[in-house]
Protein backbone atom coordinates (compact mmCIF):
# COMPACT_ATOMS: atom_id res chain seq x y z
CA UNK A 1 0.00 0.00 0.00
CA UNK A 2 1.50 3.67 -1.10
CA UNK A 3 2.38 5.80 1.99
CA UNK A 4 1.50 9.12 2.35
CA UNK A 5 4.89 11.10 1.85
CA UNK A 6 5.51 14.94 2.27
CA UNK A 7 7.80 16.68 -0.18
CA UNK A 8 10.74 16.76 1.67
CA UNK A 9 10.65 13.35 2.54
CA UNK A 10 10.56 11.93 -0.56
CA UNK A 11 13.43 14.40 -1.57
CA UNK A 12 15.80 12.51 0.94
CA UNK A 13 14.64 9.53 0.21
CA UNK A 14 15.92 9.89 -3.22
CA UNK A 15 19.08 11.89 -2.56
CA UNK A 16 20.07 8.99 -0.44
CA UNK A 17 19.97 6.60 -3.30
CA UNK A 18 22.58 8.82 -5.62
CA UNK A 19 26.30 10.05 -5.43
CA UNK A 20 28.10 12.24 -7.19
CA UNK A 21 29.76 10.07 -10.01
CA UNK A 22 33.39 9.02 -9.67
CA UNK A 23 35.86 12.08 -11.00
CA UNK A 24 37.93 12.26 -13.48
CA UNK A 25 40.22 14.20 -16.34
CA UNK A 26 38.49 15.11 -19.52
CA UNK A 27 40.10 17.19 -22.24
CA UNK A 28 38.95 20.59 -22.23
CA UNK A 29 35.86 20.50 -25.48
CA UNK A 30 34.42 17.25 -23.54
CA UNK A 31 34.21 19.03 -20.22
CA UNK A 32 32.69 21.99 -21.18
CA UNK A 33 28.49 21.76 -19.29
CA UNK A 34 30.46 19.52 -16.77
CA UNK A 35 31.26 20.29 -13.35
CA UNK A 36 34.30 20.84 -11.90
CA UNK A 37 35.71 18.21 -9.24
CA UNK A 38 38.55 20.30 -7.54
CA UNK A 39 39.42 23.37 -6.77
CA UNK A 40 41.59 24.82 -9.77
CA UNK A 41 44.49 27.57 -8.90
CA UNK A 42 46.46 29.95 -10.98
CA UNK A 43 49.71 29.86 -8.89
CA UNK A 44 48.66 30.42 -5.50
CA UNK A 45 45.14 32.28 -6.23
CA UNK A 46 42.10 30.26 -6.59
CA UNK A 47 39.91 30.41 -10.01
CA UNK A 48 37.78 28.24 -10.55
CA UNK A 49 36.09 26.47 -7.74
CA UNK A 50 35.16 23.12 -7.07
CA UNK A 51 31.46 22.03 -7.81
CA UNK A 52 31.09 25.03 -10.26
CA UNK A 53 29.48 24.22 -13.66
CA UNK A 54 31.93 24.21 -16.30
CA UNK A 55 30.63 27.30 -19.16
CA UNK A 56 32.77 28.45 -22.24
CA UNK A 57 34.40 31.29 -20.44
CA UNK A 58 35.70 28.33 -17.47
CA UNK A 59 36.82 26.58 -20.83
CA UNK A 60 38.83 29.64 -21.95
CA UNK A 61 40.16 30.57 -18.54
CA UNK A 62 41.79 26.79 -18.22
CA UNK A 63 43.41 27.38 -21.68
CA UNK A 64 45.01 30.64 -20.35
CA UNK A 65 46.47 29.26 -17.97
CA UNK A 66 47.71 26.31 -19.71
CA UNK A 67 45.14 23.56 -19.06
CA UNK A 68 44.30 20.87 -21.50
CA UNK A 69 42.27 18.46 -19.42
CA UNK A 70 40.01 19.79 -15.69
CA UNK A 71 39.15 17.34 -13.42
CA UNK A 72 35.00 16.88 -13.69
CA UNK A 73 32.63 15.03 -12.65
CA UNK A 74 31.18 13.29 -15.78
CA UNK A 75 27.83 13.90 -17.55
CA UNK A 76 25.15 11.51 -15.92
CA UNK A 77 23.83 8.89 -18.33
CA UNK A 78 19.96 8.91 -17.83
CA UNK A 79 17.45 6.35 -19.79
CA UNK A 80 14.02 7.98 -19.99
CA UNK A 81 11.29 5.78 -21.15
CA UNK A 82 7.46 5.46 -20.95
CA UNK A 83 5.44 2.42 -20.77
CA UNK A 84 1.40 1.94 -21.33
CA UNK A 85 -0.56 0.18 -23.87
CA UNK A 86 -2.64 2.94 -24.92
CA UNK A 87 0.23 5.27 -25.54
CA UNK A 88 1.67 5.94 -29.53
CA UNK A 89 4.33 7.75 -31.20
CA UNK A 90 3.68 11.81 -32.18
CA UNK A 91 3.00 11.13 -36.29
CA UNK A 92 0.41 8.75 -35.81
CA UNK A 93 -3.29 8.57 -35.97
CA UNK A 94 -5.15 8.06 -32.71
CA UNK A 95 -7.75 5.29 -32.28
CA UNK A 96 -9.94 4.55 -29.45
CA UNK A 97 -8.59 5.30 -26.06
CA UNK A 98 -4.86 6.11 -27.46
CA UNK A 99 -3.05 8.91 -26.39
CA UNK A 100 0.41 10.28 -27.70
CA UNK A 101 2.98 9.32 -25.43
CA UNK A 102 4.32 12.99 -24.14
CA UNK A 103 6.54 12.36 -21.33
CA UNK A 104 9.91 10.82 -22.67
CA UNK A 105 10.11 13.61 -25.23
CA UNK A 106 9.39 16.35 -22.38
CA UNK A 107 11.61 14.44 -19.65
CA UNK A 108 14.94 13.72 -22.04
CA UNK A 109 14.88 17.61 -22.93
CA UNK A 110 14.73 18.60 -19.24
CA UNK A 111 17.30 16.07 -18.18
CA UNK A 112 19.80 17.99 -21.42
CA UNK A 113 19.61 20.80 -20.23
CA UNK A 114 20.48 19.85 -16.37
CA UNK A 115 23.64 18.52 -17.79
CA UNK A 116 22.97 14.74 -18.30
CA UNK A 117 23.05 13.08 -21.11
CA UNK A 118 19.98 11.46 -21.89
CA UNK A 119 19.05 8.65 -23.78
CA UNK A 120 15.12 7.97 -25.02
CA UNK A 121 13.97 4.60 -25.42
CA UNK A 122 11.88 4.75 -28.48
CA UNK A 123 10.01 1.75 -28.12
CA UNK A 124 6.86 1.56 -25.92
CA UNK A 125 6.32 -1.36 -23.68
CA UNK A 126 2.78 -2.44 -22.70
CA UNK A 127 3.32 -5.41 -20.66
CA UNK A 128 5.32 -7.00 -17.99
CA UNK A 129 7.68 -9.26 -19.52
CA UNK A 130 8.73 -6.59 -22.73
CA UNK A 131 9.10 -3.71 -20.02
CA UNK A 132 11.41 -5.90 -18.27
CA UNK A 133 13.41 -6.68 -21.54
CA UNK A 134 13.73 -3.22 -22.15
CA UNK A 135 14.82 -1.84 -18.50
CA UNK A 136 17.41 -4.68 -18.28
CA UNK A 137 18.73 -3.75 -21.52
CA UNK A 138 18.83 -0.22 -20.89
CA UNK A 139 20.66 -0.68 -17.48
CA UNK A 140 24.07 -0.79 -18.98
CA UNK A 141 24.36 2.46 -19.98
CA UNK A 142 22.28 4.24 -17.10
CA UNK A 143 23.00 6.11 -13.75
CA UNK A 144 19.52 6.74 -13.29
CA UNK A 145 16.49 5.55 -14.85
CA UNK A 146 13.38 7.64 -15.54
CA UNK A 147 9.66 5.97 -16.50
CA UNK A 148 6.27 7.29 -16.83
CA UNK A 149 3.42 5.88 -17.93
CA UNK A 150 -0.17 7.25 -19.14
CA UNK A 151 -1.76 10.30 -18.40
CA UNK A 152 -4.39 8.55 -15.87
CA UNK A 153 -1.70 6.25 -14.57
CA UNK A 154 -3.24 3.45 -15.67
CA UNK A 155 -0.33 1.93 -16.23
CA UNK A 156 1.43 2.54 -12.99
CA UNK A 157 1.06 -1.00 -11.64
CA UNK A 158 2.04 -2.63 -14.37
CA UNK A 159 5.42 -0.16 -14.54
CA UNK A 160 5.32 -0.93 -10.33
CA UNK A 161 5.18 -4.94 -10.44
CA UNK A 162 7.91 -5.27 -13.35
CA UNK A 163 10.47 -2.84 -11.21
CA UNK A 164 9.88 -5.22 -8.10
CA UNK A 165 10.98 -8.31 -10.02
CA UNK A 166 14.24 -6.19 -10.60
CA UNK A 167 15.03 -4.68 -7.58
CA UNK A 168 13.43 -2.92 -4.24
CA UNK A 169 11.14 -0.66 -4.81
CA UNK A 170 8.81 1.96 -2.50
CA UNK A 171 5.50 3.11 -3.67
CA UNK A 172 4.73 6.63 -2.39
CA UNK A 173 1.42 8.70 -3.14
CA UNK A 174 2.73 12.55 -2.69
CA UNK A 175 1.62 15.55 -0.75
CA UNK A 176 1.09 18.00 -4.22
CA UNK A 177 -1.54 19.02 -5.45
CA UNK A 178 -3.16 17.73 -8.94
CA UNK A 179 0.16 14.77 -8.51
CA UNK A 180 -0.17 10.82 -8.42
CA UNK A 181 1.87 7.84 -6.81
CA UNK A 182 5.61 7.18 -7.57
CA UNK A 183 7.85 4.50 -7.64
CA UNK A 184 11.54 5.03 -6.28
CA UNK A 185 14.23 2.57 -5.37
CA UNK A 186 17.76 0.71 -6.94
CA UNK A 187 17.69 -1.84 -9.59
CA UNK A 188 19.73 -4.64 -11.44
CA UNK A 189 23.07 -5.93 -10.53
CA UNK A 190 24.52 -2.15 -9.77
CA UNK A 191 21.57 -0.88 -7.91
CA UNK A 192 20.85 1.36 -10.16
CA UNK A 193 18.60 3.99 -8.85
CA UNK A 194 14.85 4.47 -10.83
CA UNK A 195 12.27 6.43 -10.30
CA UNK A 196 8.57 6.61 -12.16
CA UNK A 197 6.74 9.96 -12.41
CA UNK A 198 3.00 10.27 -12.53
CA UNK A 199 1.45 9.96 -16.87
CA UNK A 200 0.15 13.68 -16.48
CA UNK A 201 2.86 15.75 -18.00
CA UNK A 202 2.27 18.66 -15.55
CA UNK A 203 2.64 16.43 -12.86
CA UNK A 204 5.28 14.85 -14.66
CA UNK A 205 7.47 17.89 -15.13
CA UNK A 206 6.90 19.03 -11.66
CA UNK A 207 8.03 16.12 -10.18
CA UNK A 208 10.72 16.39 -12.53
CA UNK A 209 11.97 20.05 -11.13
CA UNK A 210 11.37 19.11 -7.55
CA UNK A 211 12.77 15.67 -7.66
CA UNK A 212 14.78 14.56 -9.98
CA UNK A 213 16.77 17.58 -11.25
CA UNK A 214 18.44 17.57 -7.70
CA UNK A 215 19.06 13.98 -8.40
CA UNK A 216 21.10 14.81 -11.35
CA UNK A 217 22.83 17.33 -9.97
CA UNK A 218 23.96 15.67 -6.83
CA UNK A 219 25.35 13.05 -9.50
CA UNK A 220 27.02 16.16 -11.19
CA UNK A 221 28.76 17.10 -7.87
CA UNK A 222 26.98 20.50 -7.70
CA UNK A 223 27.42 22.74 -5.45
CA UNK A 224 23.72 24.23 -5.67
CA UNK A 225 21.05 21.47 -6.59
CA UNK A 226 18.19 23.42 -6.32
CA UNK A 227 16.49 25.67 -8.53
CA UNK A 228 17.23 29.23 -7.35
CA UNK A 229 13.82 31.17 -5.64
CA UNK A 230 13.18 34.46 -4.17
CA UNK A 231 9.99 36.42 -2.90
CA UNK A 232 7.77 38.47 -4.84
CA UNK A 233 4.85 39.99 -4.58
CA UNK A 234 1.42 38.12 -5.63
CA UNK A 235 -0.25 39.93 -8.88
CA UNK A 236 -3.53 38.05 -8.58
CA UNK A 237 -4.91 35.50 -6.02
CA UNK A 238 -4.87 32.24 -5.82
CA UNK A 239 -6.45 29.20 -4.29
CA UNK A 240 -5.44 25.59 -3.36
CA UNK A 241 -6.28 22.45 -1.49
CA UNK A 242 -5.26 22.17 1.57
CA UNK A 243 -2.98 19.56 3.55
CA UNK A 244 -1.32 19.62 -0.16
CA UNK A 245 1.68 21.64 -1.77
CA UNK A 246 0.95 23.06 -4.95
CA UNK A 247 3.40 24.44 -7.88
CA UNK A 248 1.19 27.04 -9.73
CA UNK A 249 3.17 28.09 -12.93
CA UNK A 250 3.46 31.81 -13.30
CA UNK A 251 5.15 34.48 -15.13
CA UNK A 252 7.93 36.36 -13.45
CA UNK A 253 8.66 40.06 -13.58
CA UNK A 254 11.71 41.29 -15.37
CA UNK A 255 13.06 42.77 -12.33
CA UNK A 256 11.72 39.67 -10.28
CA UNK A 257 9.79 42.09 -7.98
CA UNK A 258 6.22 40.63 -9.00
CA UNK A 259 4.69 37.60 -9.97
CA UNK A 260 1.85 36.80 -11.93
CA UNK A 261 -0.11 33.12 -11.87
CA UNK A 262 -1.02 31.72 -15.12
CA UNK A 263 -4.81 31.18 -16.13
CA UNK A 264 -6.02 27.28 -17.00
CA UNK A 265 -3.12 25.43 -14.76
CA UNK A 266 -4.77 22.58 -15.98
CA UNK A 267 -4.00 23.12 -19.70
CA UNK A 268 -0.21 21.83 -20.77
CA UNK A 269 0.53 25.36 -22.41
CA UNK A 270 0.82 26.38 -18.99
CA UNK A 271 4.76 24.21 -18.99
CA UNK A 272 6.08 26.17 -21.79
CA UNK A 273 4.69 29.79 -21.06
CA UNK A 274 5.84 29.49 -17.33
CA UNK A 275 9.02 30.93 -16.25
CA UNK A 276 8.54 30.16 -12.21
CA UNK A 277 6.59 28.53 -9.95
CA UNK A 278 4.31 29.73 -7.32
CA UNK A 279 5.38 27.31 -4.15
CA UNK A 280 2.04 27.17 -2.01
CA UNK A 281 2.63 25.26 1.23
CA UNK A 282 0.40 22.45 2.84
CA UNK A 283 -1.10 25.00 5.63
CA UNK A 284 -1.96 27.96 3.27
CA UNK A 285 -5.49 27.53 0.95
CA UNK A 286 -5.92 31.41 -0.13
CA UNK A 287 -3.39 33.82 -1.06
CA UNK A 288 -4.17 37.69 -1.42
CA UNK A 289 -3.07 39.77 -4.34
CA UNK A 290 -0.21 41.84 -2.91
CA UNK A 291 0.52 38.83 -0.30
CA UNK A 292 4.75 38.17 -0.55
CA UNK A 293 4.99 34.50 -1.75
CA UNK A 294 8.15 32.43 -2.39
CA UNK A 295 8.77 31.80 -6.29
CA UNK A 296 11.16 29.00 -7.85
CA UNK A 297 12.56 30.64 -10.84
CA UNK A 298 13.10 28.57 -13.75
CA UNK A 299 14.78 30.43 -16.60
CA UNK A 300 18.36 31.48 -16.26
CA UNK A 301 17.77 35.51 -17.21
CA UNK A 302 16.29 36.43 -13.91
CA UNK A 303 19.29 34.42 -11.58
Amino acid sequence: MAEHTRVDGFLSSLLAICKPLESFEMPLLDAHGATLSEDIYAGERLVMRAGSRIRSTQIGLAASIGRDHLPTRPHPRVVVLSAGPDLVEPGTALSGDEEYETNSWLLTTAVREVGAVAYRVHSIPDDEDELQSVIEDQLVRADLIIISGERNDDSFDLITRTLLRLGEITTVDLAIEMSGRHNYGQIGPDKTPVVTLPGDPIAAYISFELFVRPMIRTMLGATNIHRPSVKAKLEKAIESAPGVRSYIRATLAEDAKSVMPLNEQEEFSTLSDATAFIAVGENETHLSAGDQVTVVILERRYI
